[in-house]
């Protein structure tokens, strides 16, 4: 049974994307105000936005900056062919990736939606048109098949203890020519099979021991499973930080500092500890 926490009235149908054409649009990333052109600044805010870091250019959160500026853009080219933007955020929590967007230039075409399993207080949860209690390892049986342009999946998929029904259903959820943001922490290979091991034995011999990151991906192996469980096409993978927290945490307060780690992680993704890639659904012919 759908458990709907909060649903706006809908107008008319949401409008789908244009047929993808190989190209990701971007905002102009050295420009502040395209990071935030609703001018919202605050201090101890990752990107003036986020009060979950306190670093200006925290590069635990770069992710969801990265994601808001190509929804932006996307959300921009639809707009411009009189459509509007569908996106659902899968695992939604208390709102981290709305932060990000809704000071945008285009948010007012972004019609989002958010899921989550379980209930949380959700950041502006009237900014969502509906936020919906639903198992993504179960498959979100709640939500309707190709409903949305983007579908987000950030920091979700390592905390499952299987993931391919969860991939399938990322795919099922997408419409034809839609794009998936998936993103998961990961290690290097070496580090990433000996920690696999280990959390086997360990539930092996504990069945009721608690891992919060039950998966352990390299980038080769998170890329296997989306090719395994899906038949989305990948168009980029980015990295996010390589060396952060801790002793260099003041350098997240720099923007140059920022500015490096996102070459180094576009050029390199497999030294980070995160990546987030990009797919899409292609329409069938």
């Amino acid at each position: 049974m759908k458990t709907t926490l909060y649903r706006a009235p809908i107008a008319a149908p949401p409008a789908g994307l244009p047929e993808f054409d190989g190209a990701l649009p971007r905002g102009d990333s050295d420009n502040p105000a395209a990071i935030n052109p609703g001018k919202v600044d605050k201090p101890n805010h990752a990107f003036g936005v986020d009060p979950t870091r306190r670093e200006r250019y925290s590069l635990r959160q770069a992710r969801y900056d990265a994601a808001a500026e190509d929804i932006d853009a996307w959300a921009g080219q639809a707009a411009r062919e009189g459509k509007t933007l569908s996106v659902l955020d899968v695992g939604c929590k208390k709102g981290t990736m709305l932060r990000h967007l809704e000071h945008r230039l285009h948010f007012d075409n972004i019609r989002l939606s958010g899921s989550d399993i379980t209930s949380y207080e959700v950041h502006n949860r009237n900014l969502y048109q509906e936020v919906v209690i639903s198992d993504l390892m179960a498959g979100q049986p709640e939500i309707r098949s190709e409903s949305f342009d983007v579908v987000i999946c950030e920091q979700v998929l390592e905390h499952l203890a299987r993931i391919d029904l969860a991939i399938e259903s990322l795919e099922r959820v997408l419409k034809p020519g839609g794009r998936l943001i998936v993103g998961v922490p990961i290690f290097v290979p070496a580090l990433a099979f000996l920690r696999r091991r280990y959390v086997a034995l360990t539930l092996a011999r504990d069945p009721q021991r608690y891992w919060s990151h039950i998966q352990s991906f390299s980038l080769k192996t998170f890329l296997r499973a989306m090719r395994r469980h899906s038949q989305l096409e990948l168009v980029e993978a980015r990295g996010f930080r390589i060396v952060s927290e801790g002793l260099v945490a003041p350098l997240e307060n720099h923007r140059w500092w920022w500015k490096l780690n996102r070459r180094v992680g576009a050029a390199i993704p497999s030294v980070c500890t995160e990546v987030q890639a990009i797919f899409v659904k292609r329409s069938a012919t």
